[in-house]
């Protein structure tokens, strides 16, 4: 487990600090995407992400901002690894692009408090080495990310859909520029983000309707064709009675005649007839 993560934390400190501070200018929402807001179901392909203003109240304004301007509509998630994140965010889908401005890292290397742990669900900011170069790119971790804690802002959590974020790992994936399998196949895009009413806390939350998500289509095993069984030949509950032979005939009293001596050689005594029983079947 040692190993696993400090690998991870290798790609994670080479490839989350890939990012460089090119700009994109985003359009707003559509009528067509204010219509596909209306009408979006979490569950179906979409996903709540749940903001900590308490935590990381400068990120989660740039979050909020961002996602009000529709920057994030029609991004992708250009990055996914197996066991630790989905990474998304970047206009260009490359990992090297961002919105225009860039924001003060809120975690504690930088000197600043963040006691929001990176668990499964938790949504955090990418970054390059710079610990103010964070813009757009965020990732979502898959399980207990807690070395990244003080290094990366964590802001925010996926409150329902985590299922949706999950499925993200079905798509087949090749290998990135960085030597990892992380570059997915098939693009895995954001059709709209959109701000959505606070939770009962007062929290700001964020619905991401995804595009249909390309799993690979897992490949049917042909059906096992099961062998004949062999019919069992009937068993006779009594085997049957082996038929008695009719009884010999007496012999008669009258003494056969000697035979008559010639100079042949004597012929030697035939073989006694015996009466042959017939065997019981089986």
């Amino acid at each position: 487990m040692k190993l696993k993560k400090t690998a991870i934390c290798t790609a994670a400190m080479v490839l989350l600090t890939g990012l460089c501070g090119c700009g994109d200018t985003r359009p707003a929402f559509t009528d067509a995407q204010l219509q596909a807001i209306s009408e979006a179901k979490v569950g179906e392909d979409s996903f709540i992400i749940t903001l900590y203003p308490d935590v990381a109240p400068i990120t989660c304004k740039n979050f909020e901002k961002l996602v009000n301007e529709g920057f994030y509509n029609g991004l992708t998630f250009h990055r996914v690894m197996i066991d630790f994140m989905a990474q998304g965010g970047d206009p260009q889908g490359t990992g090297m692009g961002g919105s225009e401005e860039t924001i003060k890292g809120e975690f504690s290397s930088n000197g600043v408090q963040n006691n929001l742990s990176h668990q499964r669900g938790v949504v955090s900011m990418a970054r390059s080495a710079d610990p103010n170069s964070a813009s757009s790119q965020f990732f979502i971790c898959y399980g207990d990310e807690s070395f990244l804690d003080g290094n990366y802002a964590a802001f925010g959590e996926v409150t329902e859909g985590m299922e949706v974020v999950d499925s993200f790992l079905k798509v087949p994936v090749t290998m990135s520029m960085g030597g990892e399998a992380s570059s997915p196949t098939e693009p895995i895009v954001m059709e709209i983000v959109w701000q959505i009413e606070d939770d009962a806390e007062g929290h700001p939350r964020i619905e991401v309707k995804m595009m249909p998500i390309p799993v690979a289509e897992e490949e049917e095993e042909p059906p096992v064709e099961e062998e004949p069984v062999a019919e069992e030949e009937p068993v006779a509950e009594t085997e049957p009675a082996a038929e008695e032979e009719p009884e010999a005939e007496d012999e008669t009293d009258t003494e056969p005649e000697e035979a008559e001596v010639t100079d042949a050689p004597e012929e030697t005594d035939a073989p006694e007839e015996t009466t042959m029983t017939e065997e019981a079947a089986e």
